[in-house]
């Protein structure tokens, strides 16, 4: 044995370069070599199939530890640790270049990134070509409420009350199906021939799913919309599919054609309740006043930070993205019936948390309720690329990691074809969009809409400026109030009703208006501009969303600092705007005016409400959205028909951002209730206003002073 130990020796010194090559053929490094070689040339072949992503993930991973083991070897010679180094080097440039030609592969390299099954199995099979034994599959482990694991899980107490109140929330199994997997089609790589179905379309082809005739839906309105609201047909057409037994949808209607009141109603023609809503924070209120409008035997209740004001045996549960991980733990096993996310777009990133969380809740959803209600809502599904389909699909049960799922999977098998057809592609489509997509525009259903209407989204402001507003708020009701007791206490005449003298209410409003001399207090003015500075990012936000959804979109505020703080978020979002103020020159004021109009990656104007509200012409968008309120309709009438004029094709719809448990609220329905008075009074339409023209400051200050007085229970 010494003899051939020395006689091997001698060979390895007369021929280094062949011992140097056996060397380099052992281990883990060239089987990554290969495999990362392999990646690059299917992403260079644009084929970034599941596999392939599965086994970029894999060589970057394994690569990653085995340089953390080179460099901790401490029997590894300087030489060949820098040799092994280098060659690592190596495999690490090729896998930035070939994430450089498709950017989503960095999203696997996320240190939240999961591994699928297929990237497991990769792994394994990379460890076995590599001679290592591949370590154990680890146990799973339940993740319990209380547990250490699960420190920052909330569990409001409501909930836990809820829960004890009906613990028997036993599984549903009824209609369960067991798991399609191919046959005919097995071996067959699917989940990227059916993305590519998309790109390839025609343009005219079809991209929703068939709904029942519009001779099917008499009895719509009267059988799920509450009394006192109407249905749209295109609204009908879908919460019929649901009534008929539909249960996933990809809802993609441009906004302004109700999504949220045909999720809710959808629900409740499909008896989904309780239900989870996962929406943006800035439309979180918007959402419970939907509920109260369009289903108002349910009640809800939003989730704010741990839940601790949260309603645990609550219908419908509004919890938004960037607190769902806090709620994952109870929300899981809450008995829900039905699940909606609003502007699923936000979870096209696989790889971010988010998406994480809501794909988790759904999957488990799914498993103990049988055809759960699933609803995936957005005008913008597709955003980057066709990939963005992904997410959104396997959240309603389509697709997997790696293949269709049940009733797709079906009707692909039943097509006769494979992705080696040029037939399969059109077929697939198909097969796809039966599954649920429906995709209507404005422009399709504009007999179903006005052709000019104002659309409240009423926002909460938080935080350390909304308890300021409504520390002021108070603070000006306070004073009022003083003032009313001491003009009180001198006379005693004048109209009583319950208790409060109202025309002295408001000759006090009166009296404060027009009072200059309070310098120290917050008056009514000042309170609607701090109002509107603390919903500029909130309605800029939502601004952001409109502008990817639909387009074009215009911004109106009456404050230089709001329109300064809406840019600042357009551009940390990468939104493209023009700005047209009052102290531009008129050569300044066309450019701006010309960008918006002529070049589309400009999708926003941002209009001061004063200086852009008349002689514009900007009716290439059809969405606006009024950041602040004016004290008259005539002023937001105005910024209005700068899109809705002679040339404008479509319905045009105007947002209007009302802060919520503020002076704003009133100071919305006094300008409709002077709307309904300047109709009246012009051509006969509208509804008849008490006490005849009013003055909307006086109004909103005898608001606030009333609502004081029937608090104290004058």
């Amino acid at each position: 044995m010494a003899r051939g130990g020395q006689r091997g020796a001698t060979q390895q010194r007369r021929n280094p370069q062949a011992a140097r090559t056996r060397r380099n053929e052992e281990g883990i490094i060239p089987q990554l070599a290969r495999a990362v070689r392999e990646v690059e040339a299917a992403v260079a072949r644009r084929s970034a199939m599941p596999e392939v992503r599965a086994k970029f993930q894999v060589v970057a991973l394994l690569a990653r530890e085995e340089r953390a083991r080179v460099k901790a070897d401490t029997e590894l010679s300087d030489s060949r640790r820098g040799e092994e180094l280098k060659r690592l080097d190596g495999i690490a440039t090729i896998l930035a270049q070939t994430a450089a030609r498709d950017s989503t592969l960095f999203t696997l390299l996320d240190e939240n990134a999961e591994m699928s099954e297929t990237a497991k199995a990769v792994r394994r099979e990379l460890l076995r070509k590599a001679g290592a034994e591949p370590e154990p599959e680890p146990e799973p482990v339940v993740e319990l409420v209380d547990g250490a694991a699960a420190e920052r899980r909330a569990y409001p107490l409501s909930v836990q009350a809820r829960q004890l109140a009906n613990p028997f929330l036993a599984p549903d199994f009824e209609h369960a199906r067991s798991r399609v997997r191919p046959r005919r089609l097995a071996g067959w790589e699917l989940l990227e021939p059916l993305f590519r179905s998309f790109e390839r379309a025609a343009p005219d082809a079809p991209a929703c799913m068939p709904l029942p005739d519009a001779d099917q839906l008499t009895s719509m309105t009267g059988r799920h919309a509450p009394a006192g609201r109407e249905l749209m047909p295109h609204q009908a057409q879908l919460i019929a599919s649901a009534a008929e037994g539909h249960r996933t949808y990809l809802l993609a209607d441009e906004p302004g054609l109700g999504k949220t009141a045909q999720a809710l109603l959808a629900a409740e023609a499909a008896g989904a309740f309780p239900l989870l809503a996962v929406v943006p924070n800035v439309v979180k209120t918007n959402w419970a006043r939907e509920v109260d409008l369009w289903v108002p035997n349910r009640r809800a209740t939003v989730l704010h930070g741990d839940g601790d004001d949260a309603d645990g045996f609550a219908d419908v549960f509004i919890v938004n993205y960037e607190i769902l991980d806090r709620h994952t733990g109870w929300l899981a096993t809450h008995g829900f019936r039905g699940m909606i996310v609003d502007e699923a777009h936000y979870i096209k990133n696989k790889g971010s948390q988010r998406s994480q969380n809501v794909l988790e809740l759904s999957e488990k959803i799914r498993a103990r309720i049988a055809r759960p209600l699933l609803m995936a809502l957005t005008g913008t599904p597709l955003i980057n690329d066709i990939e963005d389909f992904r997410a959104i699909w396997q959240f309603l049960g389509w697709i997997d990691d790696v293949v269709p799922q049940g009733e797709l999977m079906e009707a692909l098998e039943e097509t006769g074809l494979t992705p080696a057809d040029l037939g399969f592609y059109p077929a697939a489509r198909r097969a796809v969009i039966d599954e649920g997509i429906v995709r209507r525009r404005k422009i399709d259903v504009a007999a179903d809409i006005p052709a000019r209407r104002i659309a409240d989204m009423p926002v909460e402001l938080e935080g350390e400026a909304g308890r300021s507003i409504r520390k002021a708020e108070q603070e000006l009701a306070r004073r009022m109030v003083e003032r009313y007791d001491a003009a009180l206490s001198t006379r005693r005449s004048g109209a009583v009703v319950d208790g409060i003298d109202h025309d002295l209410v408001r000759r006090v409003a009166t009296w404060e208006r027009e009072d200059n001399s309070t310098k120290t207090g917050e008056n009514v003015f000042g309170m609607l501009r701090r109002i509107g500075q603390a919903k500029a990012g909130l309605a800029a936000d939502y601004t952001a969303q409109l502008a990817r959804n639909v387009g074009k979109v215009v911004f109106f505020a009456k404050h230089i600092d709001v329109m300064d703080q809406a840019e600042k978020t357009f551009a940390e979002r990468g939104i493209k705007y023009s700005s047209i103020r009052g102290d531009q020159t008129s050569t300044a004021r066309q450019k701006a005016i010309d960008a918006f109009v002529n070049d589309p990656e400009v999708q926003v104007a941002v209009c001061s409400l004063t200086a852009a509200g008349v002689g514009l012409n900007l009716q290439v968008a059809s969405n606006l959205v009024l950041a602040e309120l004016s004290w008259t309709d005539a002023e937001q009438t105005q910024a209005i028909d700068r899109v809705h004029r002679i040339g404008q094709d479509e319905p045009v719809t105007a947002w209007r951002i009302i802060a919520t448990q503020t002076l704003d609220t009133r100071i919305a329905e006094l300008i409709d209730k002077k709307a309904g008075l300047a109709a009246r009074a012009l051509d006969g339409a509208g509804e008849e206003v008490e006490g005849g023209s009013i003055d909307l400051q006086t109004e909103a200050l005898v608001a606030l002073l009333t609502a004081a007085l029937e608090e104290r229970g004058d």
